[in-house]
């Protein structure tokens, strides 16, 4: 999961109260799955049910009533729950293609030692600009109007190299035109970036970002509904 540039204070105890049981989280998803694609749920209950049809099939062939099936089963399930997840995401993306903040949501869910800060540079029409380091070095991701977008870029670029130094500074601008990155790729993208730094050299780079004074504030309303997928799903998400 990435971090996020502040955390919660409130105690973990508090936290878990609120969050539903795993089962609940999944049978959540399973509703807006089901509601956006209703043939995903009986494509992976499908699959399931032929991979253990086929070790069912073999057991009687080989006359292992007991071994084969009981192999399958765990085999069939796990099958099954990844094509689930995996059509789950789509359904994420295409809730959120299109959405303001969208980019955002997806970077608030990724995994590994990645740092975000949300909309540290925007303007009145809302583009905005959101700052990723990890072992690549700097990303900026853009959201918005694409001419818009290359001023607010150019504007971050030109502050992070206060401290930056050598360091590399990519930047994408999120969106299906020319020269955008679709939501869906988004995260794929990132983490295939060469891994310039050490964890030691992220750290570093953290602090001196951090010292930087604040450019903007995160405008209202910002994420879209239906931004973050509940927490039993994040783990398939991104890495």
């Amino acid at each position: 999961m990435a971090k996020k540039g502040s955390e919660s204070t409130a105690p973990a105890e508090g936290k878990e109260k609120k969050e539903p049981g795993r089962l609940k989280q999944i049978g959540m998803v399973a509703k807006v799955v089901h509601r956006q694609s209703p043939r995903s749920i009986p494509l992976a209950a499908g699959v399931a049910a032929v991979i253990l049809a086929v070790f069912v099939g073999i057991g009687i062939w080989t006359g292992s009533w007991i071994l084969w099936p009981l192999t399958g089963l765990p085999i069939a399930v796990l099958v099954g729950f990844i094509i689930f997840t995996r059509s789950a995401q789509r359904v994420q993306y295409q809730i959120l293609d299109g959405q303001l903040g969208a980019g955002a949501a997806i970077l608030d869910n990724m995994r590994g030692n990645w740092v975000t800060e949300f909309a540290v540079n925007a303007n009145r029409q809302q583009d905005v600009v959101h700052r990723v380091v990890g072992r690549p070095g700097i990303i900026l991701i853009g959201e918005g109007e694409p001419g818009r977008l290359k001023s607010l870029i150019a504007a971050e670029k030109k502050r992070v190299s206060r401290v930056a130094y050598d360091i590399p500074i990519y930047d994408y601008k999120v969106g299906n035109g020319e020269d955008q990155i679709p939501l869906s790729k988004l995260q794929r993208t990132l983490v295939k970036l060469p891994r310039n730094l050490d964890k030691k050299e992220v750290t570093q780079l953290n602090y001196r970002l951090r010292a930087l004074p604040a450019k903007m504030q995160m405008p209202k309303g910002p994420l879209p509904k239906n931004a973050k997928m509940p927490r039993g799903m994040r783990g398939q998400m991104g890495g």
